[in-house]
Parts: C-alpha cells; structure tokens; sequence
C-alpha cells in the first residue's frame, strides 16, 4: 500500500496482525481438512462410529475462538480509541463537503473558529457563519479542493456535509471518517511528511462523486506561513461581495468582548 505520511502507523500494524491471524487460522484450516480426507477416506472395513458429545472438545473450540477474536478486536479497538480521542492544543480546521467539491475553514489569529448555522447559508456565506459571533469575521475561508497543512502540526478535522453523505479521505494519512448531513464528525492526525497528497471522497455521493477530488500540501513552516497570508478572512470576503453592514455587526460584537 502506499507509503504512510502521518502518525497513524498502528492502522497499518493493526491490519497486518489481522492478515497474520486470518492467514493462519486459513492455513490451519486448509491442512485440518487434508488430514479429514486423508484419514477418514473410504474403507470397507471401517464402519461409522457416533460420538454424542466431547466437552474438552467443546471447551478447547470456545477457549480458541475466544482467543482469536479478542486477538482481532483488541487492536482495533485501542486503534480507534486513540483515534477518537484528540489531544490538547491540536489546530481546528473545518472541511466542508458538498456536491462536487470540497471546502475548508481555519481559525483566524484569535485562534477560534466562529459558530454556524446552515440557515445562514447563501452565495455570500458559503459556510453558513454566523455573523453575530465575534470569532467569525477573522475566520481564513478556502473555496477550493486543495489544503495547506504544517508539517508535525496535530490538525482536528471538523467534517461537515451540506447536502449527502460524504467522506473526507486522505490515504497516506491513513484517515477518514464519514461526513452526515446535520451532525458535525471529526478525526486527528499530525503530517510527518512533506508533500503533496490526493483527498479523495469516499461515499458515494452522486453522479460527480468521481469527480470530487482535492491535495493535501504538507508545507514546512515559511511555505505555509505564505500560504496563509495569500488566503481571505470572512471579512474580506463580505467586503469584496459589498456586505459591509455584516461586517460591521461582527466587528461591534467582537469589540464587545
């Protein structure tokens, strides 16, 4: 498979343990069953004997099946819990997936991201901010396919979908998650590696859903840097569509502060 670029090496370990257990246990299989066909093929002299039950058998298959499947789920599980659980101070950033395309949102220099509500979404507010919340309006809005990354940085997505089921899916970071209609999913994940890599999407989602790619660039920290300061705030945004008025509401509640 490809070559890992984050810190997710135990989804890969996880998967190999299982390919080593399910293989094993196929083997042991395929040999038991030569071994029945060896000994107990035809014989005339031989006459069936029926055996009603055999309870250390029974307890050694029980024992054994236990066995493996905690051998199986345990991994996992610790995998997911990890997953799951984000650690302190990782960057927010909010994708949103929508019919055939992807779209992001990073915090602004006051470090937060601004609340939403899809009832505020239009062609001016794409994102649906509210603009009554003072950590809006510095909000870094991308409306592309492509997102910069810093390299060693732990980054929290917020997944977010406007229409159908999406899944934001990155394979060299070993990471995705499905994105639902009204609710709000996530995942962590630091980038170990430079580079440029390809999202994918990965339900289904329509007629488009082939088309619905992007790239993930892992920039060192003047290239991002650079990057950044090219992107537009949800105040510039307003202000190149002529909404200074909801400018100036989310600048009054954040003086307010």
């Amino acid at each position: 498979w490809s070559e890992i670029a984050s810190n997710w090496q135990g989804m890969d370990d996880t998967i190999l343990l299982t390919f080593w257990i399910t293989g094993a246990v196929f083997v042991a299989i395929g040999l038991f069953m030569a071994y029945c066909i060896w000994k107990y093929k035809y014989n005339k002299n031989k006459k069936a004997d029926y055996e009603p039950e055999n309870s250390k058998l029974e307890w050694a298959l029980t024992i054994l099946t236990t066995i493996g499947v905690i051998a199986l789920l345990a991994p996992g599980l610790i995998v997911w819990n990890n997953f799951v659980t984000v650690p302190k101070g990782a960057y927010e950033i909010e994708v949103v997936g929508q019919q055939w395309y992807w779209m992001y949102r990073l915090p602004g220099k006051d470090g937060v991201l601004g609340t939403t509500d899809i009832k505020n979404i239009n062609d001016d507010n794409p994102f649906g901010l509210n603009t009554d919340d003072p950590h809006s309006i510095d909000d870094v809005l991308i409306d592309a396919d492509d997102l910069h990354l810093l390299k060693d940085q732990v980054v929290k997505l917020n997944l977010r979908a406007l229409d159908v089921l999406h899944d934001f899916y990155v394979p060299q970071f070993r990471a995705k998650m499905d994105m639902v209609p009204g609710m709000i999913t996530y995942y962590w994940f630091t980038p170990i590696k430079t580079g440029t890599f390809e999202i994918l999407c990965a339900e289904y989602c329509g007629t488009g859903h082939y088309s619905m790619l992007g790239y993930v660039i892992v920039d060192e920290e003047e290239d991002y840097n650079e990057w950044l300061s090219e992107q537009m705030t949800f105040e510039e945004v307003l202000a190149s569509n002529g909404k200074s008025d909801l400018i100036k509401i989310a600048l009054n509640k954040k003086n307010d502060l």
